[in-house]
């Protein structure tokens, strides 16, 4: 297995003209009274009162800008209005409904609409199917269909960054599953994405050879995206930054008990071509994993201690991280996870400190994601948190010294 050191190349920024103008076709399409939308567009959300695990700091209570870098003496934007995007699986439900039964938006392209009206200027996919009554139909995984999004994504000045789609489960590849990979980066082209992924880590294992395989097959991948201009990322949540399993007695199938003290996405970093593979942060399930996996057993059979640090992760690998998901949570040390998911800007997590920590606020590309917006009695929910989300990106400032 070989082993790569960090250093990837840097990408380009693109620039974007910002506008946010709320009027009443905003307030009706959010489905809100006048008096509740007026109070949603200047509310000043609650800063945190509970401290995080582990240390971490209380975050800043965010209100509502869109400078362009900076504000009137209040400091620097920590992100840039271009960078500030969301993934549709946040709002997926209304993506998913029927325009013929609902006056809120429906489909990709009143979707569009409404996020480039709340000033959002670049989305994630999570696959390309809608309701089969929106325009273009119910499948737009094809050349024609990303031709369609395109067009609409141009149309309210969006840029896509990424998909959460296909990666062959099959290694060595078959031929179905590279033409089929193929096509996926065809249509990422054609929707001038720099960047294609996939929501799961590279494998759900915690032997080191498992992750070695996984290695080889990310990086015959990475090479055939590259050659399409495509940089491919994998998405990772809480347990790839558990502790892998390479020392030790060994069990009754040969397998390791004992770790050596490394996660296991380290490992991965280190043994893939930083010029082939990058990864998209989770910020808030990199915040699970600082709360459950801070202790491991030794080869010696002793207990040690080794609390993950997410910003540290991403300062050392620089620009292996070109994408985060943005997405909060409040402390909750009762569930077994540490935390709460809650729109973007709501919740403990410090994102003044982690955005300050991370730096290359124009390469870095942050996702408001909210597993839990969509609401099964409240239909605009979903879009009218993204709002909110949007709203708290936007007002983080770096702090000033």
């Amino acid at each position: 297995m070989t082993s790569y050191s960090d250093p990837s190349r840097p990408s380009g920024a693109d620039a974007a003209a910002l506008t946010d103008t709320p009027d009443e076709a905003l307030r009706r399409s959010l489905g809100v009274g006048r008096r509740r939308f007026l109070s949603t567009c200047t509310a000043v959300a609650a800063g945190a009162v509970a401290a995080p695990v582990f240390g971490a700091a209380p975050a800043l209570a965010h209100g509502r800008d869109h400078g362009h870098g900076h504000d009137h003496g209040r400091g620097q934007v920590l992100v840039p209005p271009h960078k500030r995007g969301i993934i549709l699986y946040t709002v997926r439900d209304a993506t998913a409904r029927d325009p013929l039964a609902s006056d809120l938006p429906s489909g990709f392209r009143e979707v569009f609409k409404q996020l480039a009206r709340h000033g959002y200027r670049q989305v994630e996919f999570a696959g390309y199917r809608q309701h089969a009554n929106a325009p273009g139909g119910d499948n737009l995984e094809t050349v024609e269909g990303a031709r369609l999004l395109r067009r609409w994504l141009d149309d309210y000045g969006l840029r896509a960054q990424g998909n959460h789609g296909f990666i062959p489960s099959s290694w060595p590849l078959t031929a179905a599953d590279k033409d089929t990979f193929k096509k996926h980066l065809e249509i990422a082209n054609i929707l001038g994405m720099d960047h294609m992924g996939t929501g799961g880590d590279p494998t759900g294992s915690s032997y080191r050879a498992d992750w070695d395989v996984a290695a080889d097959k990310w990086n015959a991948l990475g090479e055939i995206a590259r050659r399409e201009g495509i940089k491919l990322y994998t998405h990772n949540h809480d347990s790839a930054y558990g502790f892998l399993l390479d020392r030790g007695p060994l069990d009754d199938q040969g397998r390791p008990t004992r770790s050596s003290g490394i996660r296991k996405l380290e490992y991965f970093l280190k043994v893939t071509d930083p010029k082939l593979v990058w990864l998209e942060m989770d910020i808030f399930w990199a915040h699970v994993a600082q709360y459950k996996f801070h202790t491991y057993t030794a080869p010696d059979g002793s207990t040690r201690e080794n609390v993950f640090d997410p910003a540290a992760l991403v300062a050392r690998y620089n620009k292996r991280y070109p994408l985060f998901h943005a997405k909060d949570g409040v402390v909750d040390t009762a569930n077994g996870m540490g935390w709460d998911m809650v729109p973007f800007g709501t919740g403990d997590i410090d994102y003044t400190t982690f955005f300050s920590r991370v730096g290359l606020s124009n390469y870095r590309n942050p996702m408001v994601e909210d597993d839990n917006s969509p609401s099964a009695t409240d239909p605009a929910q979903s879009l009218r948190e993204a709002k909110i989300s949007y709203d708290n990106m936007a007002a983080l400032r770096r702090r000033r010294r």
